[in-house]
Protein backbone atom coordinates (compact mmCIF):
# COMPACT_ATOMS: atom_id res chain seq x y z
CA UNK A 1 0.00 0.00 0.00
CA UNK A 2 1.21 3.11 -1.01
CA UNK A 3 1.76 6.28 1.82
CA UNK A 4 -1.19 8.84 2.26
CA UNK A 5 -3.75 6.28 0.51
CA UNK A 6 -6.95 5.35 1.81
CA UNK A 7 -6.31 2.50 4.44
CA UNK A 8 -6.70 -1.12 3.04
CA UNK A 9 -9.64 -2.95 4.87
CA UNK A 10 -8.63 -6.30 6.73
CA UNK A 11 -11.84 -8.63 7.05
CA UNK A 12 -9.61 -10.69 9.68
CA UNK A 13 -12.79 -13.28 11.36
CA UNK A 14 -16.35 -12.65 11.74
CA UNK A 15 -15.45 -10.67 14.87
CA UNK A 16 -12.37 -9.19 14.22
CA UNK A 17 -11.72 -6.34 11.55
CA UNK A 18 -9.31 -3.70 10.72
CA UNK A 19 -7.42 -1.55 8.71
CA UNK A 20 -3.89 -1.40 8.03
CA UNK A 21 -2.03 1.64 6.40
CA UNK A 22 1.97 2.65 5.76
CA UNK A 23 3.23 6.11 7.24
CA UNK A 24 6.19 6.44 6.40
CA UNK A 25 8.93 4.20 7.90
CA UNK A 26 6.20 1.89 10.04
CA UNK A 27 3.01 0.80 9.71
CA UNK A 28 -0.81 1.16 11.41
CA UNK A 29 -3.20 -1.63 12.20
CA UNK A 30 -6.59 -0.36 13.68
CA UNK A 31 -8.82 -3.18 14.81
CA UNK A 32 -12.35 -3.95 15.91
CA UNK A 33 -14.16 -6.83 17.49
CA UNK A 34 -13.27 -9.39 19.88
CA UNK A 35 -9.00 -10.41 19.89
CA UNK A 36 -9.76 -14.16 21.22
CA UNK A 37 -8.85 -17.38 20.63
CA UNK A 38 -11.04 -17.75 17.09
CA UNK A 39 -9.38 -14.68 15.70
CA UNK A 40 -6.05 -15.26 16.92
CA UNK A 41 -4.62 -17.65 14.52
CA UNK A 42 -5.79 -15.24 11.64
CA UNK A 43 -4.26 -12.10 13.22
CA UNK A 44 -0.87 -13.51 14.12
CA UNK A 45 -0.41 -14.52 10.31
CA UNK A 46 -2.03 -11.78 8.59
CA UNK A 47 -0.21 -9.04 10.90
CA UNK A 48 3.18 -11.79 10.89
CA UNK A 49 3.53 -11.39 6.85
CA UNK A 50 3.36 -7.48 6.81
CA UNK A 51 5.90 -6.97 9.36
CA UNK A 52 8.24 -9.36 7.45
CA UNK A 53 7.17 -7.52 4.34
CA UNK A 54 8.20 -4.53 6.48
CA UNK A 55 8.15 -1.90 7.36
CA UNK A 56 9.07 -3.68 10.56
CA UNK A 57 8.24 -1.13 13.13
CA UNK A 58 4.35 -1.66 13.98
CA UNK A 59 1.32 0.49 15.74
CA UNK A 60 -1.47 -2.04 16.73
CA UNK A 61 -4.54 0.44 17.85
CA UNK A 62 -6.98 -1.80 19.98
CA UNK A 63 -8.82 1.00 21.37
CA UNK A 64 -11.77 -0.31 19.75
CA UNK A 65 -11.50 -3.81 21.10
CA UNK A 66 -14.21 -5.07 22.98
CA UNK A 67 -12.72 -8.31 24.61
CA UNK A 68 -9.31 -9.67 24.80
CA UNK A 69 -8.60 -13.14 26.27
CA UNK A 70 -4.93 -14.89 26.99
CA UNK A 71 -5.04 -16.39 23.18
CA UNK A 72 -5.20 -12.57 22.09
CA UNK A 73 -2.55 -11.82 24.67
CA UNK A 74 -0.43 -14.72 23.18
CA UNK A 75 -1.17 -13.23 19.89
CA UNK A 76 0.26 -9.82 21.00
CA UNK A 77 3.22 -11.41 22.49
CA UNK A 78 4.31 -13.51 19.28
CA UNK A 79 3.69 -10.44 16.84
CA UNK A 80 6.07 -8.06 19.64
CA UNK A 81 9.09 -11.07 19.02
CA UNK A 82 8.52 -11.05 15.29
CA UNK A 83 8.69 -7.48 15.21
CA UNK A 84 11.72 -7.58 17.61
CA UNK A 85 13.25 -10.20 14.91
CA UNK A 86 12.78 -7.91 11.92
CA UNK A 87 15.04 -5.11 13.64
CA UNK A 88 11.51 -3.36 14.44
CA UNK A 89 9.19 -2.65 17.69
CA UNK A 90 5.68 -3.07 18.28
CA UNK A 91 3.44 -0.70 20.31
CA UNK A 92 0.10 -0.96 21.42
CA UNK A 93 -2.54 1.58 21.65
CA UNK A 94 -4.90 0.15 24.07
CA UNK A 95 -8.50 0.98 25.87
CA UNK A 96 -9.05 0.83 29.71
CA UNK A 97 -10.47 -3.02 28.91
CA UNK A 98 -7.52 -4.33 26.80
CA UNK A 99 -5.01 -2.32 29.80
CA UNK A 100 -6.86 -4.06 32.51
CA UNK A 101 -6.42 -7.34 31.38
CA UNK A 102 -2.62 -7.18 30.31
CA UNK A 103 -2.02 -5.49 33.45
CA UNK A 104 -3.76 -8.91 35.10
CA UNK A 105 -0.61 -11.07 33.36
CA UNK A 106 2.10 -8.39 34.00
CA UNK A 107 2.79 -7.56 30.40
CA UNK A 108 2.32 -3.91 29.91
CA UNK A 109 5.71 -3.02 29.58
CA UNK A 110 6.61 -5.77 27.26
CA UNK A 111 3.72 -4.69 24.70
CA UNK A 112 4.54 -0.95 24.73
CA UNK A 113 1.16 0.04 26.29
CA UNK A 114 0.11 3.30 24.57
CA UNK A 115 -2.89 5.98 25.83
CA UNK A 116 -2.98 7.11 22.02
CA UNK A 117 -1.81 7.35 18.40
CA UNK A 118 0.51 10.24 18.39
CA UNK A 119 2.55 9.26 21.51
CA UNK A 120 2.97 5.38 20.10
CA UNK A 121 3.95 7.14 16.81
CA UNK A 122 6.56 9.34 19.40
CA UNK A 123 7.89 6.36 21.20
CA UNK A 124 8.56 4.68 17.71
CA UNK A 125 10.67 7.71 16.62
CA UNK A 126 13.14 7.55 20.06
CA UNK A 127 16.42 6.23 19.31
CA UNK A 128 16.66 2.56 19.58
CA UNK A 129 18.96 1.62 22.67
Amino acid sequence: MKEGAIPDQLNLTVSLRGTHEVKGNYQIFRLTGLLDAFSEPTLRKVIGDYISEGPADIILVLSQIDFIDSSGLGALVQLVKKAQECGGSLQVVTNPRVTQTVKLVRLEKFLSLQDSLENAEKSLKKPKK
